[in-house]
């Protein structure tokens, strides 16, 4: 039998697996949606000390510290490194508290106040600098900062005698691990997806200082990468941190997400005739999505991918229909830039949804390229209409092309 005790899992033969799979949330976050549930990464290290990285959520503290006490028997936990205070990654550290009084927490200045701020434990701590050295016997650990990737505490705990860098949310993904450890026992394709969906939407707007940590990273002499969600990557690390470094330029693709906001068909069908002149004029990889229908994190992952983008929006009691609003809002946030927009408004009495999406162009202050022509339609597509919708889509495919 591959566990070592029940429910964890070898990494090597002094580190464990010892996490929770999640497959009961629908919304990480209470935003983004999780079909394939997350699991929660904790590793637990057996030395002369014994050291915790990270713990779980709290709704699966129990099962995780039924784990924990089997595997350390009759000795103590000595150390909970916590390279990061999200409550799905710090949730059973007051539990622990309880239980193993002798504990101390493991973090930088950031760290400890935050603990402080949920769970009111402001005592055990131990603070570390960025590079300092905890000593558990064989194993070495040093600590990487990584601040506001995603949160200004973060960061990362090298183990220099495995050459095991815990990442924790850095090349992490989403979905539950489904009995398969390491991204040579799953689908590939799935889980780098996922961990693109999880950048994108978690780590994405903070772009600049995770190449930053990444320039720390590449320093380091690693044979696995063992992050809070998602599969350990040991048969190619270089190849997530390439992907990594890749989306934090935010190089793109050659391809065009189109999202359209419709209340009864009429902007669906100018919509449609935009997506037709795209693959007509040669694009492959156009993602169509109902804004009233699809998940911002699909929508946001696939506009970060490619090159282009094209909105598609009816007025809605004279202000641009309101999950494209919140679209265009989340967008500001993530903060893309070097991409091509173009647009297409209608309306029947008001014409508010062009003026809107242009002026989100106009505050990205160049960071979108805005093609013409900017359609404007009232009720339903003429003729010449028809003829604009073509040109934008040609229009679109020429920048895409032309651009990469």
């Amino acid at each position: 039998m591959a566990f070592k005790t029940y429910g964890t899992l070898p990494v090597t033969d002094s580190v464990s697996w010892i996490g929770a799979n999640d497959r009961e949330t629908d919304k990480f976050e209470g935003l983004w949606d999780i079909p394939l549930g997350v699991a929660y990464n904790s590793y637990f290290i057996n030395d002369d000390k014994t050291a915790l990285i990270d713990t779980v959520k709290s709704s699966f503290m129990d099962d995780f510290i039924y784990r924990l006490g089997r595997l350390l028997g009759e000795r103590q936990l000595d150390y909970v490194i916590v390279n990061h205070v999200e409550p799905d990654h710090s949730g059973s550290l007051g539990l622990i508290r309880r239980l193993y009084p002798g504990v101390r927490f493991v973090g930088n200045a950031k760290t400890l106040d935050l603990i402080k701020n949920f769970y009111h434990i402001d005592d055990g701590f131990v603070e570390v600098g960025e590079g300092e050295v905890l000593d558990l016997g064989l194993h070495k650990l040093s600590f990487a900062f990584a601040p506001m990737v995603h949160w200004p505490e973060s960061m990362a705990t090298y183990d220099a005698t495995e050459k095991i860098l815990f990442s924790n949310d850095v090349f992490g993904g989403f979905g539950a691990l489904e009995g398969g450890l390491f991204d040579d026992e799953v689908n590939l394709d799935w889980a780098l997806y996922e961990m693109m969906r999880y950048y994108v939407n978690i780590v994405g707007r903070f772009a600049a200082p995770a190449l930053k940590a990444l320039a720390k990273i590449r320093a380091l002499d690693i044979g696995m990468i063992c992050p809070a969600h998602g599969p350990i990557w040991r048969s190619d690390p270089s190849r997530v941190m390439g992907l990594y470094e890749k989306w934090s330029r935010q190089e793109t693709e050659e391809g065009v997400v189109l999202v359209y906001g419709s209340m009864y068909g009429n902007t669906k069908a100018a919509s449609d005739l935009i997506a037709r002149s795209l693959t007509e004029s040669g694009v492959n990889n156009v993602s169509v999505y109902d804004i009233s229908r699809s998940n911002m994190s699909y929508i946001t992952t696939d506009i970060w991918r490619y090159a282009g983008l094209i909105l598609s929006c009816c007025t809605y009691n004279m202000e641009l229909f309101p999950p494209m609003a919140a679209l265009l809002r989340l967008l500001e946030n993530k903060m893309m830039k070097g991409r091509q927009i173009g647009l297409c408004g209608t309306y029947s009495w008001s014409g508010a949804a062009l003026k809107e999406m242009k002026a989100f162009v106009e505050r990205s202050k160049g960071n979108w390229n805005l093609l013409d022509p900017a359609i404007e339609i009232k009720s339903y597509p003429t003729e010449t209409d028809i003829e604009l919708c073509a040109a934008l889509g040609q229009e679109m495919a020429r920048a895409v092309k032309r651009g990469l």
